[in-house]
């Protein structure tokens, strides 16, 4: 059984590149997209990558490279500033030339404010505070708590979130919040080492109004 791996894709301009909490948002969403996606070919391989590790790789382009990208199969994301493709699951050693080709490492965002805060009763995702990441690699963690959160919500909670457009806020924690998810036993993204940070390292987790509601009741 072949390692499958989720590629996404992010726009990156040299005029007007999104906002890095843009990117997030846009990586977490575009990934409960594709686990939710009516689209009969890809159904197999996104079950099939579902029941895996959760592998996802956040590439980046800008002018002809994102033209030829977005004309691969795949799910437009549009959050804010940022523009993101993210497409069904792949084997790890089989992507296609138009993906293979973009630059992976070193994908670097910025937030020229800071950002509002969360709404409330929006799923939030947490990213670390100690771990150091860059942009692409916070996306991908990022998509790996929404994850969490998808497995960990009943039938009712995600037709919800899915009705709703799966809204959702990505932040990264202050050293409190991080004590407490952790504390709290929060569904917590354990990475697997592959890229820039240690096996094992705790890089996110996420919070889920209707469970919170659930445990206070």
């Amino acid at each position: 059984m072949p390692e499958l791996v989720l590629p996404l894709v992010i726009r990156i301009e040299r005029d007007r590149p999104p906002t890095r909490t843009d990117a997030l948002e846009a990586a977490a969403r575009g990934v409960l997209l594709m686990l939710t996606t009516e689209e009969a070919a890809w159904a197999a391989d996104v079950a099939l990558w579902d029941g895996q590790r959760m592998r996802k790789v956040v590439r980046r382009a800008r002018g002809t490279q994102w033209q030829r990208a977005a004309q691969l199969p795949g799910l437009t994301v549009r959050h804010g500033s940022a523009e993101l493709r993210v497409y069904p699951p792949i084997p790890t050693d089989d992507w296609p030339d138009a993906l293979a080709r973009l630059q992976v490492g070193g994908t670097e965002l910025d937030d020229p404010d800071a950002p509002p805060a969360p709404a409330a009763q929006v799923p939030l995702v947490l990213l670390s505070p100690v771990a150091q990441m860059t942009a692409g690699k916070s996306m991908a963690q990022a998509g790996h708590a929404a994850q969490l959160g998808w497995w960990a919500s009943s039938a009712a909670d995600r037709a919800r979130w899915r009705e709703q457009g799966f809204p959702l806020a990505v932040r990264v924690a202050s050293l409190e919040q991080w004590s407490d998810a952790l504390r709290h036993g929060l569904p917590v993204v354990h990475d697997g080492g592959f890229t820039e940070v240690e096996p094992n390292t705790r890089t996110a987790t996420v919070v889920l109004p209707w469970l919170d509601q659930r445990s206070d009741s």
